[in-house]
C-alpha cells in the first residue's frame, strides 16, 4: 500500500510512513500470536483436568492418572518433565504444578496444585475437586468468548476509523481532484497530512485502548 501511494503521489513520504508502521504491525502480530498461545495453553489445562478426572474414575492412583493424562494434554508447558517426575517418584507434585502455573496461559495449574495439596493433606476427593475446577475453567472460557463477541462491533468501528482516510483519498481522486499531490507536494497539504496523521493515530490508540480495557475486565 505504501509503495502504491509513493508511486501515485510521486513522493517518498508514504514509504517512510510504511517503514515506521512496520514495527508497529509486527508488535501487533506478536501480541495476537501470544494471545492465541495463552488461550491454547488454557484450553490444554482444562483438558488436563478432564483427563485426570477420567483416569481417577477409571481406578488409577493420582500419580499414575497425572502421568497418563500429562503426556497427552500438553498442558504442563516447559515444566512437564519436572511435574511428571514428581508424580512418578513421589515428589512434591503440588509444588511442581504451582511452578508450572507461571507459564503463559497456565494459571489454571495453580488450581490443580491446590486440589492436589488438599487431596494429599486432607484426604479430600481429588476427582471431585478437579471436576469442579474443570467446570470453572470452561465457564471462564465461555465468558471470554461472549465478551469478545460483544466487543466485535467496537473492533469493527476501529477498523472503519482506520480506513476512512484511504476512502477519502479515493473519493477525492474519483471527483477529479489530486489529493495526493496536494498533501505531498504543498506546504499546506503537508501540514494537514501531519496533523491528520497525528489525530488518526491518537484516535486509533484511544479506541483500541477502550476495547482492550473492556477485554481485560
Amino acid at each position: 500500500m505504501a509503495a502504491l501511494l509513493a508511486v501515485l503521489g510521486e513522493s517518498v513520504l508514504p514509504l517512510l510512513a510504511g517503514a515506521v508502521a512496520v514495527p508497529l504491525v509486527r508488535r501487533w502480530m506478536r501480541r495476537r500470536v501470544l494471545r492465541h498461545e495463552r488461550e491454547r495453553a488454557a484450553d490444554a489445562v482444562t483438558a488436563l483436568c478432564g483427563a485426570v478426572v477420567g483416569e481417577l474414575r477409571a481406578g488409577r492412583e493420582p500419580g499414575q492418572a497425572l502421568i497418563a493424562a500429562g503426556h497427552h494434554a500438553g498442558a504442563l508447558g516447559a515444566a512437564e518433565s519436572a511435574v511428571l517426575a514428581a508424580a512418578r517418584f513421589g515428589g512434591d507434585v503440588a509444588g511442581a504444578l504451582r511452578q508450572a502455573s507461571v507459564g503463559p496461559g497456565l494459571d489454571g495449574l495453580a488450581g490443580v496444585a491446590a486440589c492436589w495439596r488438599v487431596a494429599v493433606d486432607g484426604g479430600a476427593g481429588l476427582a471431585a475437586g478437579l471436576a469442579r475446577l474443570e467446570g470453572a475453567l470452561r465457564a471462564e472460557r465461555r465468558r471470554r468468548e461472549e465478551l469478545r463477541a460483544q466487543l466485535a462491533g467496537a473492533w469493527s468501528t476501529v477498523v472503519v476509523l482506520a480506513l476512512l482516510p484511504v476512502a477519502g483519498l479515493g473519493l477525492g481522486a474519483a471527483l477529479g481532484a489530486d489529493p495526493l499531490g496536494v498533501l505531498l507536494h504543498s506546504p499546506g497539504g503537508l501540514a494537514c497530512l501531519v496533523a491528520g496523521g497525528l489525530l488518526e493515530a491518537a484516535g486509533l490508540l484511544w479506541a483500541a485502548r477502550i476495547v482492550r480495557t473492556g477485554e481485560a475486565e
